[in-house]
């Protein structure tokens, strides 16, 4: 591994991480912040999971989430949300498909399918590097945004027992029923429906097999919000499952880090209480 970048904050450091990776079978950058109490012990950690057209970078630089993950003894990585370098015939056409689109799924369409595995990429080598080279402790929760919240309900959902805490941010929660997921789960999956469901919160949240507190906020003002997030639909899974979710409308926010910022506290405390 390559450290591209070290820079001090609260009393931590957050590094940018350049390795390559068996499951995308390219070069992937992370970024990973350790608050200051990693220089004398392990610390758990909280996975964050970016949206469209995202990096490594934007959650870091734009949620102000280093002060509280200081105070609290919380380690964050950051993955990237796509393979890159591989240029791939129409990877970078569009937005919400390609490259900065990754989906968190594992491509079974090719060409796709060589590269484009972030699902087994968040779920088991980056971790497995994180636990190998940081000072972590074992103790994990997940988070994201947007498709990167998408990504943390599905990877949460799909494995119990492996996080200890989870929470989104606007999450697309039903991608099988919204324009940014058909497109994603089509090209990346192939057209059979049945093979979109392991990556659908609103369909897995059904046959959830723990049911660990599910904190979500939701901007009133998202522009996303009735077509192509759906948290409502999320929200009837839940209550028909008796899933424990706490969904707050939050009046007058959008679906930019402006809102992320404001109420990332409340997150990382969320965290908190289960890694701490």
């Amino acid at each position: 591994m390559e450290t591209i970048s070290t820079t001090a904050s609260f009393g931590g450091e957050l590094l940018r991480i350049k390795h390559r990776s068996q499951a995308c079978d390219c070069d992937m950058i992370f970024a990973i912040y350790l608050p200051p109490q990693a220089k004398e012990k392990s610390v758990p950690v909280l996975y964050w999971l970016s949206g469209l057209t995202c990096t490594d970078e934007n959650f870091m630089q734009k949620a102000g989430a280093q002060r509280v993950a200081a105070e609290l003894g919380i380690a964050i990585v950051c993955p990237d949300t796509s393979p890159r370098g591989t240029d791939f015939a129409g990877e970078h056409d569009s937005y919400d498909f390609g490259s900065g689109a990754g989906f968190y799924v594992d491509a079974t369409e090719e060409p796709w399918s060589a590269n484009y595995k972030m699902y087994d990429y968040v779920t088991r080598e980056l971790p497995g590097l994180v636990n190998e080279h940081f000072p972590v402790n074992g103790r994990c929760g997940i988070s994201g945004h947007s498709m990167g919240g998408h990504g943390a309900l599905v990877c949460y959902l799909r494995n119990p027992g492996k996080y200890l805490s989870v929470s989104a941010f606007s999450p697309i929660c039903h991608p099988s029923d919204c324009a940014w997921g058909q497109k994603a789960l089509s090209g990346y999956l192939g057209e059979d429906r049945n093979n979109w469901k392991p990556y659908d919160a609103a369909l897995l949240i059904v046959d959830a097999e723990e049911k660990l507190p599910l904190l979500i906020d939701q901007g009133t003002e998202d522009d996303f919000l009735s077509d192509q997030l759906k948290p409502g639909t999320l929200e009837q899974a839940c209550i028909a499952n008796h899933y424990p979710l706490e969904l707050r409308m939050q009046e007058g926010y959008d679906h930019s880090y402006f809102f992320i910022s404001t109420f990332i506290e409340d997150h990382l405390r969320h965290h908190a209480e289960a890694l701490l």
